[in-house]
């Protein structure tokens, strides 16, 4: 039996449709931060503050939508590419040095890239695949 909380439930439940906001309605994304605010809350995150880890993640959704539709094609669902996406910006972010003297965005769309450009390869490996249960087709 699986025991939950309404208050966890809750935060779940709203996380979800918040995220599916997102997905489907271009118009619910949020503003991407300016250069300054962006200085700010990466400062912030990399002295622990885990709320600016949020605000960095929720704020560069955009660029996860506009990186996916370069991807997207009839054989792919462009809700799997965002949300692949937004795990290559989460891995980002957590992986991103300011002392590199490199963009956020230029640093993060390259890992949503890569993330997305694995999941093709993975997906391609297991296209190759022939299993023993599957009939045989007569030519």
């Amino acid at each position: 039996m699986l025991i939950f909380s309404y208050a966890g439930f809750f935060t779940f439940l709203s996380s979800t449709v918040f995220l599916l906001g997102y997905i489907s309605n271009n118009s619910l994304f949020p503003q991407a931060l300016s250069s300054k605010e962006e200085k700010e809350y990466i400062d912030k995150f990399e002295k622990g503050d885990l709320e600016a880890r949020k605000v960095l993640i929720e704020r560069n959704l955009r660029l996860v939508a506009h990186i996916a539709k370069k991807y997207s094609s009839p054989n792919s669902n462009f809700d799997d590419l965002i949300s692949i996406g937004t795990i290559g910006l989460i891995k980002g972010i957590n992986s991103f040095n300011s002392k590199k003297g490199v963009k956020l965005s230029t640093y993060v769309s390259r890992c949503i890239d890569n993330e997305i450009l694995m999941h093709f390869r993975a997906t391609k490996k297991l296209n190759s695949e022939v299993y023993l249960n599957e009939p045989i087709r007569k030519r």
